[in-house]
């Protein structure tokens, strides 16, 4: 049986400000099951914003467990990453599971893999899902060619460069950045 999985999500940090964003679109197989999935969750009254990509309740689950984390290290972001990826690692029931997170504050972007890895993008821009590579291109060269623009118009901007060419991302896209 096929799993619900697909997407493309962008966080950028440019000009002081950061903004995530993600596309709607959820497959199943070949096919769009349902185009309006929103894939962006701010957490601690918006001081930390997640996007998921991969299986959907594997996401979920990585969701709430990260969030737990969050609320067990006083909204420390980085320590609750680092010890939700050792979970990753260790728990055999988190092993299996087949997706990944961006989490952002106002001062950085993880990217948390099924790995159990950590990872600072060096560029701060981070992307995932299938269209990933699209929507990091398209956000590094508008960073480089285009600084006026907001944090929020460059994930906009490359999220829908990457529903032009990705055929797994659409364009009903949700953008969020930090308060």
């Amino acid at each position: 049986m096929d799993k619900i999985h697909a997407t493309t999500i962008l966080a950028v940090h440019h000009n002081s400000a950061v903004a995530i964003g993600g596309d709607g679109q959820a497959t199943l197989g070949n096919t769009i099951a349902k185009s309006n999935v929103k894939k962006i969750r701010k957490l601690q009254d918006g001081k930390v914003l997640t996007g998921f990509a991969g299986s959907t309740a594997d996401a979920f689950t990585l969701l709430d467990r990260f969030e737990e984390k969050l609320n067990a290290y006083g909204g420390n972001m980085k320590r609750a990453a680092i010890e939700l990826a050792k979970d990753w690692r260790m728990d055999r029931y988190l092993r299996r599971l087949e997706a990944m997170l961006i989490v952002c504050n106002k001062d950085e972007i993880l990217m948390l893999s099924g790995t159990g890895d950590v990872i600072e993008p060096d560029n701060h821009v981070a992307a995932i899902g299938s269209g990933a590579m699209y929507a990091q291109s398209a956000a590094l060269a508008l960073k480089k060619h285009a600084p006026h623009l907001s944090a929020e118009e460059i994930v906009k901007e490359s999220l829908n460069i990457a529903a032009d060419i990705c055929i797994y991302t659409n364009h009903n896209l949700v953008i969020e950045k930090v308060s």
